[in-house]
């Protein structure tokens, strides 16, 4: 589906930070500077984001996982809500150090979580003292709180998706570390060049963020629609021939029946 310009201005996709803020990095992506403040050209915009959405769409038929990142307030519920939707992990609490880089422990601390579920249904939990059971409640709430919405992620993910690179820089450096490409809202205050994937936006404003973040759900969902399709036309192509086998096995049989 096009993007249209006009839709990104209603939403102030344009509205980026004071000039004196700026990054000259972001120069490419700047249409003007009004009252002090640097216009954001929207037809890059609108360029970039149907770029991003063919990227992600790629990534997401390929069946990878796409982790989203925003823990600034305006971010926060919109991501959860959008990534939630699509069963894609997201992170809108404080960044985990190491969450990529040293991904092998953030994976012991989600099973730490089901192991808790876990005794909490065989009747083990029941056994502990009064204060044991108290400690384990914080303890499970804590984990939940920054690492539920990650708990089906069981391997790397595929792609980045970063609301605000300036604030999610420890996020920017470990996939940079580990080469997984990044996408990202940019503001012009940041350096684009930190993104393999950059969307010129306001990240700043609930409308505009969630405006962007509507257009690479939408592309998600269109590769995760066709990897279903996919997968359903290679079983359907496989069953065939194993249901031709059994309705002549049973034509067969009748034939036999009726000779006999």
């Amino acid at each position: 589906m096009a993007v249209e310009v006009k839709e990104l201005l209603e939403a102030g996709v344009h509205f980026g930070h004071l000039t004196r803020k700026w990054d000259p990095n972001m120069a490419p992506y700047v249409y003007m500077e009004r009252n002090g403040i640097h216009i954001i050209n929207l037809y890059k915009t609108a360029a970039k984001i149907e770029e991003a959405g063919k990227a992600l769409s790629k990534i997401a038929n390929s069946g990878r996982k796409i982790l989203f990142v925003a823990t600034k307030k305006q971010a926060k519920d919109i991501v959860a809500e959008k990534a939630g939707a699509i069963n894609m992990p997201y992170i809108t609490e404080r960044w985990p150090g190491g969450m990529l880089t040293n991904f092998v422990t953030i994976r012991k601390a989600v099973k730490k979580m089901a192991s808790i579920d876990r005794m909490k249904k065989d009747g083990t939990f029941m056994t502990l003292s009064k204060k044991e059971r108290l400690q384990v409640d914080r303890l499970r709430a804590k984990l939940e709180k920054n690492l539920g919405s990650i708990s089906d992620m069981t391997r790397l993910p595929g792609a980045l998706f970063v609301v605000d690179i300036k604030r999610e820089h420890i996020a920017i450096k470990e996939a940079q570390k580990l080469n997984i490409p990044i996408f990202a809202m940019v503001d012009t205050n940041s350096d684009p060049r930190q993104v393999d994937y950059v969307i010129p936006a306001n990240d700043d404003a609930s409308k505009s963020i969630d405006k962007i973040l509507t257009h690479v759900t939408n592309a998600i969902t269109e590769g995760l629609s066709e990897r279903k399709a996919e997968k359903e036309a290679s079983k359907a192509e496989n069953d065939a021939p194993k249901a031709k086998a059994k309705k002549e096995a049973v034509v067969a049989a009748v034939s036999s029946e009726e000779e006999e």
